[in-house]
């Protein structure tokens, strides 16, 4: 069986779907099964055992691409539709949401077109859940609801990023280079007298322009950096894409403790790395969040506008801690849309540091 899987969105949404891919490989472990994403979110697949083929391919990456040459955009996606007629798919698993990509597929002749059914956007599937968006469960669960389809059941719950050789290596250098003195507690003391404490105080790259929507004071990141330092003897780590270079600058520049800031010189491989080699994260919510979660670390997550229920870590599990404002008005990112805060975002701004240093001494 050849399966085509579809899911243009960002780095969360794409690790939400890892549960599924590996449950598709165990039970039908003669598949060929390959993976449509974005160019951002490839490096968290490519090296993923259930996954035999990833092609980095979306609307976004098409719409920068005719930007700087249609000749060339249009060459991509000729080139990409000519591969999955040749590939001759048996099954097409659609993530997108996006009518576009199940009549390209029925086009082409793959007769089992899998998926979701929002605005009427999956009317070219062949078996699709109608949706109003996801709302009373998690995304990972409402995914694995498409095994059903399948006459299979789900067999796996966790995310899952696999690290290569190369990246490990990489994160093992880092920490020799910066930690050489305190060695010997991240590969395997207990002692609560030396730790690394990953901060990530940006996230939310797929909201573009309102990713600030779900940002926790960078001020308040860096008072709890600089308290977990003098209490604990904690070694911060500084995280982020190079777009956020700005927030992560603006934090190391409050703290009055030294930080190591990585923001913008990592790959999201190395930065899962790095992550793997943390006794705690402390995150908005976001990609980062999840990646953390991947690799078994313990997290504190910050959920404004966000509802923690659909978005927040996954599996729940007592070592992965959401802090949230129960208000009248939250959650408001609903449908796919965030409204209009007349409020000045007091879901994050009255989130206080002392809520997050009190469930970091729980975890540590």
């Amino acid at each position: 069986m050849r399966i085509l899987v579809i899911n243009p969105f960002g780095i969360g949404d794409v690790l939400f779907t890892t549960p599924l891919i590996h449950t598709l490989k165990e039970n039908f472990p003669q598949s060929f099964i390959t993976y449509i994403c974005n160019y951002r979110t490839e490096p968290i697949l490519e090296g993923n055992p259930y996954i035999d083929e990833v092609i980095s391919f979306s609307r976004g990456d098409i719409k920068k691409l005719f930007r700087k040459s249609k000749t060339e955009a249009l060459k991509k996606i000729l080139s990409l539709i000519k591969e999955i007629k040749k590939l001759k798919f048996d099954l097409l698993i659609d993530f997108s949401l996006d009518y576009r990509y199940n009549i390209v597929a029925k086009f082409l002749g793959i007769p089992k077109r899998i998926g979701f059914n929002y605005k009427n956007r999956g009317r070219f599937l062949t078996d699709k859940i109608n949706i109003e968006g996801y709302n009373d469960k998690h995304i990972v669960e409402y995914y694995l609801d498409l095994l059903k389809f399948l006459g299979i059941k789900p067999s796996v719950n966790r995310l899952e990023l696999f690290l290569s050789k190369k990246d490990e290596e990489w994160a093992e250098r880092f920490f020799k280079n910066n930690f050489a003195p305190y060695f010997h507690t991240w590969c395997g003391s207990k002692g609560q007298n030396d730790f690394v404490v990953g901060i990530v105080p940006g996230g939310g790259a797929s909201w573009g322009k309102t990713a600030f929507y779900k940002h926790w004071p960078k001020e308040k990141f860096a008072y709890v950096s600089d308290e977990l330092i003098k209490k604990y003897n904690a070694k911060v780590i500084i995280l982020g894409s190079v777009e956020e270079k700005k927030i992560c600058e603006d934090v190391v520049n409050l703290m009055h403790e030294k930080a190591i800031n990585t923001c913008g010189e990592t790959t999201i491989s190395q930065f899962a790395a790095l992550f793997k080699r943390c006794k705690l994260v402390i995150t908005n919510d976001g990609g980062p969040l999840h990646i953390a979660v991947s690799q078994d670390v313990k997290t504190i997550s910050i959920f404004g506008p966000v509802d923690e229920k659909v978005y927040g870590p996954y599996p729940p599990d007592e070592k992965h801690i959401v802090i949230k404002k129960d208000l009248p008005c939250r959650p408001c990112y609903k449908k796919f849309k965030i409204s209009e805060c007349n409020y000045n975002h007091r879901c994050l701004t009255e989130i206080n540091v002392q809520e997050v240093l009190a469930q970091a001494e729980k975890l540590i």
